[in-house]
């Protein structure tokens, strides 16, 4: 059974190559941009500690543990890519695959299972992933996989966006202004990325704290404050209105 293969392999044998490796380059840390991901893994150590280095790497990682709880999870237009496990305590992750992409769930998804058969890889990239990758796995390995599946999900290379005389590069993770490198911290380099995928709009606090942060992250009203404080002094305080009782809006 494909339920007995993914049990085979012990949780040990599974995490042995998500414990941190030294010599690793913050760079790669750097190019990570604080998007959301659903992790959909049944076993919860190897979904705790896998969810750990996601957000090391400066994701914010939600995780559901059943097909049932994937499948209805809320907001899933906001999540930024899906990391599925196969072997899910009450169904099959490829049938699920299969359900969101029948509704139109269009964002890239990243098959990540013990399962390592090639009929398994077909019949998983002909339901609709983006990727298979075979557990056991380095972590290096799987964030490139995701920063390469984002590239391709994007269309194109140059991913920049621009905003006046802003411009962000979120795979190189850089913005300037006027051709100036900003100095921004990596919450502030998620938030401007943010107001620029969406620049001309008004974003609520609760918009903000829900893309910039993971459900189990204590959510704070004055943080967003704060950091809108610090970008502002970054960018110039003209570039982001508030508008009372609504939230923010970059300029264009």
């Amino acid at each position: 059974m494909r339920r007995e293969a993914d049990n085979n392999l012990s949780v040990c044998q599974l995490l042995v190559s998500f414990i941190p490796q030294t010599g690793s380059h913050d760079r790669t840390r750097e190019q990570a941009d604080d998007m959301r991901l659903l992790l959909v893994e049944d076993d919860p150590e190897l979904g705790r500690r896998l969810s750990d280095r996601l957000r090391n790497a400066d994701y914010a990682v939600d995780l559901a543990t059943t097909r049932s709880e994937a499948e209805d999870w809320p907001d899933l237009d906001k999540i930024a890519a899906v990391v599925l496990d196969l072997g899910l305590p009450d169904g099959d992750g490829i049938e699920l695959l299969r359900h969101w992409r029948a509704a139109g769930v269009s964002c890239p998804i990243l098959i990540l299972t013990a399962r390592g058969s090639w009929q398994d890889k077909v019949e998983g990239l002909n339901a609709g992933a983006d990727d298979f990758v075979v557990k056991p796995v380095r972590f290096e390995e799987l964030q490139a996989r995701l920063n390469a599946m984002f590239r391709r999900h994007m269309g194109k290379r140059d991913s920049a966006l621009e905003a006046g005389t802003l411009r962000l590069d979120p795979i190189a993770h850089m913005a300037s202004d006027n051709g100036e490198d900003l100095q921004l911290s990596r919450k502030e380099f998620a938030l401007l990325h943010l107001f620029m995928r969406r620049a001309g709009q008004v974003l609520s606090q609760a918009d903000i704290l829900e893309d910039l942060y993971d459900l189990e992250a204590e959510r704070e009203l004055n943080t967003v404050e704060v950091l809108v404080g610090r970008l502002r002094r970054k960018i110039g305080k003209q570039r982001i209105s508030t508008h009372r009782g609504l939230g923010y809006r970059l300029e264009r």
